[in-house]
């Protein structure tokens, strides 16, 4: 008979789990039967000493088979091909916000069940709140109605999907655990094989704003992810994209959705122009839908319409004004130069200073916080002017956010080579 000191034991040995012991421990944890201590300690053997992939693929299964699996049959979405994306998390990251109307406006569906932020990486929810009366909360048939008439919707994951995952990952978050490949890679794809979408493209971040620092890892994590989406039959392309520099020029809620709509105008940071459409030309090609350009789709309007759509479906106001801080700083240059490194990190940690993440998953967000970059690696500044500016409604929180940027930015003299690396820098997938 399978209990949980004989898993515990197995795993902190170096040995694989069998089926029969992944199926009992998950199935045994989301019920209540396993203790908290009892997971924790399998989690940190686990991010110790790994998994086989024949483990990481039945664990998986686990997860998946703790809840419900959604299917989305064609003539239900008004015959649209239906294609998610996900991201693993980086500073900056409001690339969901455009990239879900414009994939829709070239004819997918696109169910984007989305998450809320924790320490230094926004979440797309948080994001969303921050404009007058959105909500975040859709129901099954809600969902379906909303992808059928318009092709996008923006929503809270249900709690009947992957429920061990939720579990689990708010475990390992209190448990220095987040890191291991098999349990990231395991709670992505449960979550996303659940929701029943037709092919799935990841975004994979790599650098010091994202949970994968090293390349070698984040190839690991990618890898692993697109063959656990093909033994379910799912249309699965990761892309390897930088996260060493933050995404854009803002950071924080309400600042990011102002940033995102300018991108829906044909306008915002090249940057965020270029990776939402990269990731819009592979959730067309998994989806099947040939001979549309996204891009043209931001030039003509289309993607804007869709957005607007979108945000009324949900209950928010498009036109409403954004939220503001009360509070401003500015932090200027120390002296004239050009930029060679802007460390994505430190800008979380400061923006999550500053009110716009949360330390805890019930934590409070202020919806106006956040950080405005002036200045970004391979732009000349001069000694006075402005390289951030900091918002928050409590101006008690700049000291710890200016001291955390205190080494974010480097300023060598004029002239100095700066080496930026390619945004996208691999694919892997068919």
């Amino acid at each position: 008979m399978v209990n949980a000191v004989d898993v515990i034991r197995t795993k902190r040995d170096g040995l694989a789990l069998s089926d029969e012991q992944i199926d009992w421990i998950v199935a045994a944890y989301t019920r209540g039967d396993v203790a908290d201590e009892q997971m924790a300690a399998l989690a940190m053997a686990i991010l110790l000493n790994g998994m086989e992939y024949r483990e990481i693929s039945r664990w998986t299964h686990a997860m998946i088979a703790s809840g419900r699996r959604e299917r989305f049959p064609a003539f239900s979405l008004g015959h649209r091909p239906s294609v998610d994306k996900h991201s693993t998390g980086g500073v900056g990251d409001k690339i969901t916000l455009p990239l879900v109307p414009l994939v829709a406006s070239c004819g997918a569906a696109v169910p984007q069940l989305s998450g809320r932020g924790l320490g230094h990486t926004g979440g797309t929810l948080d994001k969303l709140e921050s404009i007058p009366g959105w909500r975040a909360s859709l129901s099954g048939e809600q969902l379906v109605a909303q992808l059928r008439d318009i092709g996008a919707a923006i929503c809270a994951a249900n709690d009947e999907l992957a429920p061990a995952d939720k579990k689990l990952y708010a475990l390992r978050d209190v448990t220095g655990t987040v890191e291991a490949i098999p349990l990231i890679a395991s709670s992505i794809m449960s979550k996303k094989i659940a929701e029943g979408t037709d092919a799935l493209v990841l975004d994979v971040k790599v650098g010091a704003g994202a949970f994968m620092k090293d390349l070698v890892k984040a190839r690991e994590l990618a890898e692993t992810m697109v063959a656990l989406g093909g033994d379910y039959g799912l249309r699965t392309v990761a892309l390897l994209t930088d996260m060493d520099v933050p995404l854009g020029q803002t950071v924080g809620n309400a600042l990011e959705v102002d940033e995102a709509v300018q991108v829906l105008a044909g306008g915002g940071p090249p940057d965020v122009v270029d990776l939402t459409v990269a990731l819009a030309r592979e959730m067309l090609l998994v989806a099947g839908i040939d001979g549309i350009d996204p891009a043209d789709r931001l030039r003509d309007g289309s993607a804007m319409d869709v957005w607007r759509r979108m945000v009324r479906a949900q209950g928010g106001d498009p036109d409403a004004a954004l939220p503001t801080a009360r509070e401003t700083h500015v932090i200027s240059a120390p002296a004239d130069g050009v930029v060679t490194r802007l460390d994505a990190y430190a800008v979380g940690m400061a923006a999550w200073h500053l009110g716009a993440g949360r330390a805890r998953k019930e934590d409070p967000v202020q919806a106006a916080a956040g950080v405005q970059v002036h200045a970004k690696p391979g732009d000349v500044v001069c000694r006075g002017t402005a390289l951030f500016t900091l918002h928050t409604d409590t101006p008690d929180r700049f000291d710890r956010a200016i001291t955390a940027l205190q080494e974010a930015a480097t300023i060598a003299p004029n002239g100095a080579e700066v080496r930026l690396p390619p945004l996208v820098i691999d694919r892997i997938g068919a």
